[in-house]
């Protein structure tokens, strides 16, 4: 069975979980180190984030009486849950208690830690989910993650960005596969808490709220723009800030994705408002240290981006792009070796910066890589000869390498 709910007095007034090394302030109030610690020195804060009394001392007491009872608490909670008989979580998510556990979700001041066990409830339970879905949760969802957005722009409470996370969170793990739900989720209530934690959640909740962009996007289709409610530019602008600053690989795929996304639903302004705010550059710098996964959707965005006018002149201006798409061919993949020719044909073929980014070619290898694959392309490996059971001539093919030998290529 799952552990019961921790007292109000064991969790952290900032993050609403449980408390692991609690520590009063010059206040009276106690909170976990990690979280006031954050409050003081990430953010700059100088005051009491319950009483919101400005501080004159920045001492942290260790409680540990507090921590004894916490200790003891849940000693007494694990031996009572293994004691007991086995009873999913999931169980609490039945249809006839779905009302009062969205309702519940509502009205408790302890809104992250409900989500928290909401999503545990849901996680690869299909019924769960469309159960969730029929009896209104994601219009739940987006009143709580809208409200904890303007709470947290208000500057109010510190843990209400955290609530629009795990809102997110929860609406992550939701199929939304049916335009019913596709359609609640474009309402400005959910999509605009969507896009600012894609702006400024953590990494894990980044990657919740593109995975709900790549959802609807997939549920969308061709046919259906899914970014007349966004502020495009902010998001682009937001996900390439976020790839400029090492994001793992996992993340930087995922951004890469959206940003995919946005450009293959978009056309000029949008594209060139994408090279205004950077994107050649920090995609080109994104090259070096890139995966083939990550790789192939950076060169794939780069050809997207060089199919108009700034991008090719963006691509030609940077001192070190054509020597780093240069560097991809023949080292990574097949495709990530076409995408970086037809990105390198696209620029060439412009009539501003042709010279420059021809010499660009020849001095970092570029033209001897090209000739290379030239080479390799018109020169078939001979094929053998068998005799098949009818008596007729068959042949059969070559090689399976996917490159030639690089010997003697830079």
């Amino acid at each position: 069975m799952a552990m019961e709910e921790p007292p109000q007095l064991f969790l952290c007034p900032i993050s609403m979980e449980l408390m692991e090394d609690p520590v009063t302030v010059s206040t009276g109030v106690t909170y976990d180190r990690r979280s006031i610690e954050r409050w003081f020195f990430k953010y700059g804060k100088t005051t009491c984030p319950a009483t919101m009394q400005r501080l004159n001392s920045f001492d942290l007491t260790p409680n540990h009486t507090l921590k004894r009872v916490i200790s003891t608490w849940l000693d007494h909670a694990s031996s009572s849950s293994s004691s007991s008989s086995s009873t999913p979580l999931c169980n609490k998510l039945a249809r006839e208690k779905l009302p009062s556990v969205l309702t519940g979700i509502e009205a408790t001041p302890f809104k992250v830690t409900a989500l928290k066990n909401l999503r545990r409830c849901m996680d690869e339970d299909v019924a769960a989910q469309q159960d969730f879905v029929a009896y209104g949760g994601i219009q739940v969802l987006g009143r709580v993650m809208t409200q904890a957005l303007v709470e947290s722009c208000a500057g109010g409470d510190f843990s209400a960005f955290r609530t629009c996370e795990e809102a997110g969170a929860v609406l992550a793990t939701l199929p939304l596969s049916d335009d019913a739900s596709v359609e609640l989720v474009l309402k400005p209530e959910c999509m605009k808490p969507v896009v600012a934690v894609v702006q400024r959640g953590s990494a894990e909740s980044r990657l919740h709220a593109m995975a709900i962009l790549a959802k609807i996007s997939s549920a969308s289709g061709a046919e259906r723009d899914w970014t007349p409610g966004v502020d495009v530019d902010d998001l682009v602008k937001s996900l390439l800030e976020l790839l400029s600053d090492g994001a793992p690989a996992k993340l930087s795929s995922r951004a890469l994705d959206v940003l995919l996304d946005v450009t293959v639903r978009s056309r000029g302004a949008r594209r060139a408002k994408a090279v205004e705010v950077g994107a050649v550059c920090v995609l080109v710098e994104l090259l070096p240290d890139a995966d083939s996964r990550v790789a192939q959707r950076a060169l794939l965005l780069l050809k997207r981006l060089c199919k108009c006018p700034e991008g090719r002149l963006s691509f030609a201006e940077h001192a070190l792009a054509v020597s780093t798409v240069t560097r991809t061919m023949m080292r990574v993949s097949v495709l990530v070796s076409r995408l970086a020719v037809s990105v390198l044909w696209l620029v060439a073929c412009a009539v501003t910066p042709a010279e420059r980014v021809l010499d660009d070619m020849l001095m970092s290898g570029g033209v001897g890589k090209l000739l290379a694959l030239r080479r390799w392309r018109t020169r078939r490996p001979p094929r053998r000869r068998r005799r098949s059971s009818s008596g007729r001539t068959a042949h059969s093919g070559g090689s399976t390498r996917a490159f030639p030998p690089t010997s003697g290529t830079t």
